[in-house]
């Protein structure tokens, strides 16, 4: 019995399909069982720039790059063995040729039919050159973030550890003179001293900070199992007396186990409550903390009656150096909230707040629940 020429084939085909193809998005070719393209979409032509009577009737592996041709035909003779729905080349960048030799890299699409006894294969050609370049120009951005992130922490660890020690010389002297001569100079001299004395110390206070903040990333420790009931008896005793001092009530909801890094835990809630502390303004100090699961994360809350955040800056304070109010009305160096936010992006999670002006903010943030054990 001699094979259907393709002619046969094309009149077989083409009249239910021909519309349908036509109004497809990407390129279609449709081949026999023998390897022989039988019909094709308009987009078809458009992308290998060839007419549909330079297609028709010649080998599919005439798409195929050259280097790639030898080889194909025995990958398409498995398929027609065992034909099913799939994508081409699963794991491997694949790419097509145009007529003028040009190759674009394609996604293509397999799927069988039967027509009239006949096995009809159809591929389903995109044109994914555009994406490609994308993703490679988005994995480069990525990796020059990467760097330069791990670039910038490592500089702000250097250079905030190597002005320790002359910025601990300068506050001693500072303060050797405050002690001696204060006095016994004119009261020019005395607040003189008295400026340089204030300055080293924040200059101190803010490359500890500073360091906190690039040892986050840097200097982490491994994720352990960590229970957020011990982690808040540890902040609360290291606070008990601003705590005591200032009347504070604090209500603590039962909080979950994590998978975390138990001291940098440890330090975002002692930042957030210590801020609660802080901004207090005239009344008793209330702070409410609690936890809630939603899906795969925990969505932690500390909220406090204090002096609140206008809603202008609610994204601002979480950068680093930005302070809403001067240094003599609130002490800090205005990294604290930055650490906080570096500390739960390490872990997975996502920080925000909602507040009233005079009303009191409450924080939140989310970290990823364990896994359930089977």
């Amino acid at each position: 019995m001699s094979n259907p020429c393709p002619d046969e084939i094309i009149a077989e085909v083409q009249i239910p399909f021909r519309q349908l193809l036509d109004a497809a998005p990407d390129a279609m070719v449709i081949s026999d069982q023998y390897g022989r393209i039988v019909l094709v979409n308009a987009m078809a032509e458009h992308m290998l720039g060839y007419s549909r009577a330079e297609l028709i009737g010649q080998p599919i592996e005439i798409l195929v790059p050259e280097q790639h041709r030898a080889g194909h035909g025995q990958y398409r003779q498995e398929y027609y063995q065992h034909p099913r729905t799939r994508p081409m080349g699963e794991g491997r960048e694949l790419y097509a040729a145009r007529k003028d030799g040009s190759l674009f890299c394609a996604e293509i699409s397999l799927s069988p039919m039967e027509v009239n006894g006949s096995l009809l294969i159809t591929s389903a050609i995109r044109d994914i050159t555009e994406r490609k370049q994308i993703q490679k120009a988005l994995e480069r951005q990525t990796q020059e973030l990467t760097r330069s992130n791990t670039e910038l922490e490592q500089f702000a660890y250097v250079a905030s550890h190597d002005l320790q020690e002359p910025l601990r010389m300068v506050s001693s002297y500072a303060q050797l003179l405050a002690r001696r001569y204060r006095g016994q100079l004119d009261s020019d001299a005395d607040e003189f001293i008295e400026f340089m004395v204030d300055g080293a110390t924040r200059m101190q206070a803010l490359i500890n900070d500073l360091l906190a903040y690039s040892r986050v990333g840097t200097k982490g420790k491994p994720f352990t199992r960590t229970d957020g009931n011990q982690i808040i008896q540890k902040v609360l005793e290291s606070l008990r007396f601003i705590i005591e001092e200032t009347h504070a009530h604090l209500a603590v909801e039962p909080l979950p186990v994590l998978i975390a890094d138990e001291a940098q835990l440890v330090q975002l809630f002692q930042n957030l409550i210590s801020n609660a502390l802080k901004f207090r303004g005239e009344r008793t100090p209330k702070i409410h903390i609690s936890a809630k699961e939603k899906g795969d994360q925990v969505v932690f809350s500390v909220a406090d009656n204090g002096i609140g955040i206008e809603p202008q800056y609610a994204e601002r304070i979480f950068l680093l150096f930005q302070r809403l109010h001067t240094k003599k009305e609130y002490p800090g160096t205005g990294i604290g909230l930055a650490i906080c936010k570096k500390i739960v992006e390490r872990h997975g999670g996502q920080i925000w707040l909602e507040s009233k002006p005079d009303e009191g903010t409450t924080f939140f943030f989310t970290l990823p629940l364990p896994a359930k054990e089977e």
